[in-house]
């Protein structure tokens, strides 16, 4: 089993996720030449504005009225990143099987990640169930994908520290991340794919249509 989910599953899930990928943006732009009123508001300077704009902490009124979850939002998606990537264990992984390697991280530094990807699923999963405003835009699929999102690093923490059947774990942690992968392009998590060009759209409309700020 394990050698089947750390072989040929790894190698179907970075397709399914590459492909998957490739197509939403294809279809994406294509989508936006089809409405030819996407691509003629679009202003570089503005595009670039609101992205700086809005990756940088507290930069916008939205943040500043909301700063425990902006806080949360910020150390969750840069450890979502961060730690898989940077991971020793990972990367001696990709080196092993395509003689590919990358500076890594302390492993007590990606463990604090991990715990921070946990405890932002959890903040996230109350958010859900306590904020009306975020219940009205809530259905079953998004508690399904805060569990996509927290299973991997939640299995990670467990294989590292070995607390309980360390092949069982660590067969169910590659295969939530396997699952993670093929989830990305194909549900609401694809958000990471369009991020640029969503923010981009919007703050070209807000300053080059409306003369106004989208932060």
């Amino acid at each position: 089993m394990y050698e089947f989910v750390s072989g040929p599953l790894v190698w179907i899930a970075f397709i399914v996720f590459i492909g998957g990928s490739l197509y939403r943006i294809y279809n994406m732009l294509s989508s936006s030449k089809k409405e030819k009123v996407v691509f003629p508001h679009m202003s570089l300077k503005h595009s670039v504005a609101s992205l700086i704009h809005w990756t940088i902490p507290f930069n916008n009124q939205y943040m500043r009225q909301r700063p425990i979850f902006t806080i949360i939002s910020f150390a969750f998606h840069i450890c979502l990143i961060i730690a898989p990537i940077f991971l020793l264990a990972h990367v001696i992984l990709w080196d092993e099987s395509w003689n590919m390697s990358w500076l890594t991280i302390p492993d007590a530094v990606t463990d604090g990640m991990t715990i921070m990807v946990i405890i932002g699923c959890i903040f996230f999963l109350y958010r859900r169930l306590t904020d009306p405003v975020v219940q009205n835009v809530t259905d079953s699929s998004d508690y399904l994908l805060l569990a996509i999102t927290a299973l991997p690093f939640i299995t990670g923490f467990i294989a590292y520290h070995q607390l309980f059947a360390y092949k069982a774990i660590l067969i169910i942690h590659i295969l939530a991340g396997e699952i993670m992968l093929i989830a990305i392009p194909f549900t609401r998590l694809s958000h990471m794919l369009f991020f640029v060009f969503t923010r981009a759209y919007f703050g070209s409309e807000q300053g080059h249509v409306k003369n106004s700020k989208d932060w």
